[in-house]
């Protein structure tokens, strides 16, 4: 049985337990408790009444936080031709077509994003099985399968910080919001936008309440329980 640290019961003692914070004070909770040595990152858990194995019911979709996710994020491009010398130009890490899909099936995926032009996706459907299992694989509905004009918008908007939300397989969400180095500000708009984005993507086929639970984390640090019905009204300036 694993004992808490010291550090965890003092981070713990700054949350009072039953209460559900807003959205400013969890913010500001979940700062004070990241006191690891590194620089933490700070995650929204989200407990939500769809149930993903209904094709209406399913939530997914992407969002560019105003303030990044704090960490240099490598943009991965497959196109083909002289589209691959526009990827690198417009900040790509990495471009190509089968010699890039070698790599992968070799069991390379040293990035964060995969974007690909919709003439590759023939080739790289076989990629699925080592991209899909770590949420690499491009897909349309996360704006990763994109017109090869459309490449620099799409490369500079992973590099700005732009994130998936999707449920899991029981319903919930996990999904970063920034470091603990980010002031209270920072973070905040960056919730507010990934909120916004998240009710709008409420389902039709959800009925009923569709965010049931919510809390703050640090990756060291304890839960902090927020009040679901306040933080689905937050939006940005």
């Amino acid at each position: 049985m694993t004992t808490a640290t010291k550090r965890y019961n003092a981070a713990k003692e700054l949350v009072e337990f039953g209460k559900l914070y807003s959205a400013q004070e969890a913010v500001s909770i979940v700062k004070k408790t990241a006191t690891a040595k590194f620089d933490e990152t700070i995650e929204l858990h989200l407990r939500t009444g769809a149930d993903p194995k209904h094709a209406d019911q399913i939530v997914r979709g992407v969002v560019t936080l105003p303030h990044g996710v704090g960490k240099q994020m490598r943009v991965t491009v497959f196109t083909d031709g002289e589209n691959i010398a526009a990827a690198e130009a417009a900040g790509a890490d990495f471009a190509g077509n089968d010699d890039l899909i070698e790599r992968v099936e070799g069991g390379w995926t040293d990035f964060d994003v995969a974007i690909a032009t919709p003439d590759m996706m023939g080739r790289i459907g076989r990629l699925g099985r080592h991209l899909g299992r770590q949420g690499l694989m491009p897909n349309p509905r996360t704006g990763t399968v994109v017109q090869p004009d459309d490449l620099p918008r799409a490369i500079d908007e992973a590099k700005k910080g732009r994130v998936e939300y999707r449920l899991d397989r029981e319903g919930l969400m996990h999904v970063t919001i920034g470091k603990a180095s980010f002031d209270e500000s920072q973070l905040h708009e960056n919730l507010s936008s990934l909120m916004e984005a998240v009710v709008r993507a409420r389902p039709s086929g959800v009925k009923g309440q569709y965010i049931k639970t919510a809390s703050l984390t640090s990756t060291m640090g304890p839960s902090v329980a927020m009040d679901a019905i306040e933080l689905t009204e937050l939006q940005t300036e």
